[in-house]
C-alpha cells in the first residue's frame, strides 16, 4: 500500500505526524468557535455569519496563492501561512482568557484565519504531491485524509471536554500550541524546486488554471459537483451546532459528540479510501446521495438517530472530497498544479460563505428540522442530475 510505504518515508512521516497535531488542534478551535458564538450571541444565523466570513477570502485569494504556489518555494509559504495562523489563535486565545472577548472579535479572527487558510490550502496540496510524489499522490491523499478524518473524529470530543473543565479559550490556546511541530518540521525538510518565478504575468498565469478547468471536460464536471455539493451539503460547522444546541438543547459535552459523529463517517470514508485505490466518479455520487440521506435523516422527530445521520453525512462528504481531490490532481500537468488546485480550493471553500449563511438563515426561518429537509433535498436533486454519463477519464499528463 502506497500509504503504508509513505510512513516509512523519513521525510514524509514527520511531516505527516506533525500535521496531523496540527489538525487536531484546527478541530478543536473550529467546535470552540462555533460554540463561543452560541454562547455570546444565540444565534444560528450570526454564527452561519462567522463561518461565512472565514471561507469569504477564498473567493479572493485563493487563485493568487495558486500562482504564488507555482512561482516560490512552497515550503517558505506554507511557513508564513502556518505561522500567521499561530499567531492569530494565540491572540484570540488571550482575549478569551482575559474576558475581554465579544462578537466583533470573533468575525474579525474568523475573517483573517480564512484568509491565511485560503492562502494555505493551494500550497499544501501541491506541497503533498511535491515530497510524496506523483506515482504515489493517491496514497498521499488518502494517507493525510485518514489524519484529518481522524482530528476531526477526536479534536471536538476533546474540545468539548475541554470547554466543560476549563472554558473555550483554552481549545485556542491549544490549537495555537499545535503549530509549533509542523514549523519545526517544515524547517527542516528540503527546500524544493523554486518554481517558475514572477514574471509580470500574474493574472495571466492564474487564467491558465481556470482555462484548464474549463477546457477539461473531467475536471470541469469534477469541479462543478464539488460546487453544489458543497454549497448545500458541507455546512456541517454551522449545521452542527445549530442542530445541536437549538434543536436537541445540548451542552458542550453533547455538542463535541455529535461534532465526532461527523468525524467518525469521515474517517470511515479516508479508512475505505486507503483500500480500495485509484478514485472513480461512481464515488462521488454514492457521497452526494449519502450527504443528502444525513440531512434528510435530520428531519426526522428521532434525535436519537442524529448521531448516525452526521456520520453518514461524514462519511459522504469525504467520499466526495477525496475522489474529487484526486482525480484532479491526477488529470493535471505539474506546471498547473498550484493554479488548477487554486480553483478547486476556491470552488470547495469559496461557496462556504454562501452556504454557511444560508444554513443559518435556515435555521432563524424554518427551525431545524424543516432547514435539514431543504438542504437534503436540494443535495439529492443534484445527485440525481449528475447520474447523466461521465467523460471517460485521461491518461496521466506527463
Amino acid at each position: 500500500m502506497l500509504a503504508l510505504a509513505l510512513l516509512k518515508d523519513p521525510f514524509y512521516r514527520p511531516y505527516w505526524l506533525a500535521l496531523f497535531t496540527s489538525q487536531m488542534g484546527t478541530w478543536m478551535q473550529a467546535a470552540a468557535q462555533g460554540w463561543l458564538v452560541l454562547l455570546l450571541t444565540g444565534s444560528a444565523e450570526r454564527l452561519g455569519l462567522v463561518v461565512a466570513l472565514q471561507f469569504l477570502p477564498s473567493l479572493l485569494l485563493s487563485l493568487p496563492a495558486g500562482v504564488l504556489a507555482d512561482r516560490y518555494p512552497k515550503r517558505a509559504l506554507l511557513l508564513l501561512t502556518q505561522g500567521g495562523m499561530m499567531l492569530l489563535a494565540l491572540l484570540m486565545a488571550l482575549l478569551i482568557l482575559t474576558g475581554l472577548v465579544d462578537y466583533a472579535h470573533v468575525l474579525l479572527f474568523a475573517f483573517l484565519y480564512g484568509a491565511l487558510n485560503a492562502m494555505d490550502l493551494p500550497v499544501r496540496q501541491s506541497f503533498t504531491v511535491e515530497l510524496a510524489g506523483r506515482e504515489r499522490y493517491p496514497g498521499a491523499i488518502a494517507l493525510n485524509s485518514f489524519g484529518f478524518n481522524l482530528s476531526r473524529l477526536l479534536g471536538p470530543a476533546l474540545a468539548g471536554l475541554l470547554i466543560a473543565l476549563f472554558g473555550v479559550g483554552v481549545a485556542y490556546l491549544a490549537n495555537a500550541l499545535s503549530f509549533l511541530p509542523l514549523l519545526l518540521v517544515l524547517q527542516r525538510l528540503p527546500g524544493g524546486p523554486a518554481g517558475e518565478g514572477g514574471d509580470g504575468r500574474f493574472w495571466r498565469q492564474a487564467g491558465e488554471g481556470v482555462r484548464f478547468v474549463l477546457d477539461h471536460p473531467l475536471v470541469r464536471r469534477v469541479v462543478g459537483l464539488v460546487l453544489f455539493a458543497t454549497l448545500l451539503g458541507m455546512n456541517f460547522q454551522t449545521l452542527v451546532p445549530a442542530y445541536a444546541r437549538l434543536v436537541l438543547g445540548m451542552e458542550a459535552a453533547g455538542y463535541g459528540l455529535l461534532l465526532s459523529s461527523v468525524g467518525m463517517g469521515a474517517l470511515g470514508a479516508a479508512l475505505v479510501m486507503a483500500f480500495t485505490g485509484r478514485p472513480k466518479p461512481v464515488r462521488l455520487l454514492l457521497g452526494v446521495f449519502l450527504l443528502a440521506l444525513a440531512h434528510l435523516g435530520l428531519f426526522l422527530p428521532y434525535p436519537g438517530l442524529a448521531p448516525l445521520f452526521l456520520a453518514l453525512g461524514g462519511f459522504g462528504m469525504i467520499s466526495v472530497l477525496i475522489n474529487a481531490n484526486t482525480l484532479v490532481q491526477l488529470a493535471v500537468p505539474d506546471r498547473l498544479r498550484g493554479r488548477v488546485m487554486a480553483v478547486y480550493s476556491l470552488v470547495m471553500l469559496g461557496t462556504g460563505p454562501l452556504g454557511a449563511y444560508l444554513t443559518g438563515l435556515l435555521f432563524e426561518l424554518l427551525g431545524g428540522r424543516l432547514a435539514a429537509l431543504v438542504l437534503g433535498g436540494a443535495v439529492l436533486m443534484v445527485g440525481l442530475y449528475q447520474l447523466r454519463p461521465w467523460p471517460k477519464e485521461p491518461s496521466p499528463p506527463a
